[in-house]
């Protein structure tokens, strides 16, 4: 049988001449992440793609690096002074002070101010690197495996360890274009615990407050390495990850060991939510589908929803209204804990990938208009 290294000696020569046609891409990448985001007036107008409260303030993230902050609930905003211009996908703040967003080119970035001021904790290349080190480590592990194993057993096996030989050379060409998968949300627990998670399974660890980062993903059964698109903790403190080919994974020992719960729906969900009630989860994602669960997963019912539009986002006021939003400008709003919806689709028609709710029941809409003020159906104020 052939060993790892030998394969990846081969892997490597077969790859080699391709990804260097790519080597231009990497100093585009590069740029992104060395140059700090311009400051601009039309910031929260340009898509913005999640908000969270640091305190009272509202700070939201979007593309070309933008992260702009109100403290008057969305009538003013300013920017923040942040490291690189990519796209953020995602931010959480676990204190009113203690924030973290993520986003393409796998950066995470920090901020200790409320979100006036940012730095940079990790780049895409030394995500890979954790997961690459993570996965040479288990194919060591396996081939041992393997020599010790039933013959009735080594076929198996054998596959399994190419599936990851080939996921590693793949990793490894990647290198080599640049940091080019996103991390697409992310969560934090106090200032000091957190994770975040991304394309092709990525999954992070911290338990320094992104001092250091630790490659979680061998601790999912996801060995497809299917997107991750969502992070939540729900009412009873279990931890729920969505995502591609509905991945639905939950927790209940603060992140340390996870399970694979089935799902009713194989296509994406984009992301997950409580609804305020104990062991209660709401998972939401491509065409429209909701799905709800009142034991952390185990079991599923769809919600109905007969609109049909792609939903990016979800809030839940302190009164337990639910809101979620999505593509075409649609807004989906429950006052029963999930279990029915009403359908307001706004006339602009723009897609809408959060919201956050503010004084007065009301929301603001975050996605490609920037930010609009509304009602709590998402119609805009009288």
């Amino acid at each position: 049988m052939a060993t790892w290294k030998m394969r990846e000696t081969l892997g490597a020569a077969c790859l080699g001449f391709s990804m260097a046609l790519s080597a231009p891409a990497a100093f585009a990448l590069a740029d992104i992440i060395e140059t700090p985001a311009r400051k601009t007036d039309l910031a929260p107008q340009s898509l913005l793609n999640d908000a969270d409260r640091a305190g009272e303030r509202v700070v939201a993230v979007g593309e070309r690096g933008h992260i702009i902050y109100s403290d008057d609930e969305g009538q003013t905003w300013k920017q923040a002074s942040v490291p690189v211009a990519v796209t953020l996908t995602a931010v959480d703040f676990s204190t009113d002070r203690d924030g973290w967003a993520v986003g393409h080119s796998g950066v995470i970035l920090h901020s200790s101010d409320a979100g006036v001021s940012w730095e940079l904790q990790l780049t895409g290349i030394q995500a890979a690197e954790l997961a690459i080190e993570s996965k040479e480590t288990r194919i060591g592990e396996m081939e041992v495996q393997i020599e010790e194993a039933p013959e009735d057993q080594k076929e198996d096996l054998e596959w399994a360890l190419d599936d990851l030989i080939f996921s590693v050379e793949n990793m490894k060409a990647d290198l080599k274009i640049g940091p080019v998968n996103p991390l697409l949300d992310v969560w934090f627990e106090d200032a000091e615990h957190g994770f975040a998670v991304g394309a092709y399974g990525m999954f992070l660890r911290t338990v320094d407050g992104g001092a250091s980062w630790q490659d979680w993903a061998p601790n999912l059964d996801n060995p497809s390495g299917y997107h991750l698109n969502g992070i939540a903790r729900i009412t009873g403190d279990a931890l729920i990850v969505v995502g591609e080919a509905g991945q639905i994974h939950s927790s209940v020992d603060g992140g340390e060991t996870w399970e694979l719960r089935d799902s009713p729906y194989t296509g994406s969900l984009f992301g997950v939510t409580g609804t305020g009630q104990v062991n209660e989860v709401l998972a939401f994602g491509l065409r429209g589908n909701v799905l709800r669960s009142t034991d952390i997963g185990r079991s599923w019912v769809t919600v109905a929803n007969d609109n049909g539009a792609t939903l990016n986002g979800s809030a839940v006021a302190s009164d337990g209204r639910i809101s979620l939003v999505g593509n075409g400008g649609v807004v989906l709003m429950s006052t029963d804990a999930g279990q029915t919806f009403s359908e307001h689709v706004r006339s602009d028609r723009e897609g809408i990938m959060d919201a956050v709710p503010i004084s007065g029941n009301r929301l603001l809409l975050l996605g490609e208009g920037g930010v609009k003020l509304t009602d709590a159906r998402g119609r805009n104020p009288q």
